[in-house]
């Protein structure tokens, strides 16, 4: 997958949540190549290391694309200081993304947490065929529900104090769903031991899965190898690379 750098205007700046902000970057060459799933390497002023920030949203005729982080810290810090008009430097689109089916197909997403953005677009290409499990810690930290309402998708929200939508946790809801129905296809993002359990629901019900997964990256394309994660392929266990291999891997590989 070819992949560009250079210097592109922010569009808009959104803040969507405490430490939550949206940005729409206006990048032709990077929003025509982007796939749901894949993500952009963001440079931080003064400092050597790029931020993996995962793409939310695609916009391949208007040349954009949109990109939601979270401070952690010191460089999402800086980042947040971005605004329309500034300038962002970016690389992408990097890795692999979600396997995309037939938009008539059915799909459920299911995110936690700073894994909902890049099931954003997931979401949209299957439209009303699709159902959203997102998860907060309240309703506080709850963001994107309108924007997945608005693609037509079926959005179920789950907190863990309950201050909004159902109290408990995502993969307790994806259980409940899959009582009565029984989708193509589950991608997810978030926590490691969502994802592990959103992979062992889906292996038990015979439904594919893909999920995401995060850890810390240098270059963003395979050449540093500091994000390397255990995968079982072809009966052997082998460590790959989530930036250059991944993010996203089938559920049934992944080595928790």
């Amino acid at each position: 997958m070819p992949y560009q750098q250079g210097l592109y205007p922010v569009v808009r700046k959104d803040n969507l949540a405490k430490g939550v902000y949206s940005l729409v970057i206006h990048c032709p060459g990077i929003a025509r190549e982007a796939k749901p799933g894949q993500f952009i390497h963001l440079r931080v002023p003064a400092h050597i290391l790029r931020r993996p920030i995962s793409i939310a949203g695609i916009d391949a005729e208007q040349g954009n694309i949109r990109i939601i982080y979270e401070i952690r810290g010191e460089g999402t810090k800086i980042l947040a200081d971005l605004k329309a008009g500034d300038m962002a430097d970016l690389l992408g689109p990097l890795g692999n993304g979600y396997t995309l089916l037939e938009p008539d197909r059915k799909c459920v997403v299911v995110g936690g947490g700073i894994g909902v953005p890049p099931l954003l677009a997931v979401a949209a290409h299957y439209g009303a065929n699709a159902t959203a499990i997102l998860g907060f810690r309240s309703a506080q930290a709850a963001f994107l529900e309108n924007d997945f309402k608005k693609a037509g998708v079926r959005t179920v929200l789950c907190t863990d104090d309950g201050t909004m939508g159902r109290k408990g946790f995502v993969t307790d809801a994806l259980e409940e769903l899959l009582q009565s129905e029984s989708p193509d296809m589950i991608c997810a993002c978030g926590p490691s031991v969502m994802l592990r359990k959103t992979a062992e629901i889906a292996e038990r019900h015979g439904i594919a899965c893909e999920i995401s997964l995060e850890e810390r990256m240098a270059c963003g394309v395979g050449a540093c190898l500091g994000c390397a994660c255990r995968i079982r392929r072809d009966g052997k266990e082998r460590f790959l690379h989530v930036c250059k291999d991944g993010p996203v891997f089938s559920g049934k590989e992944v080595v928790f």
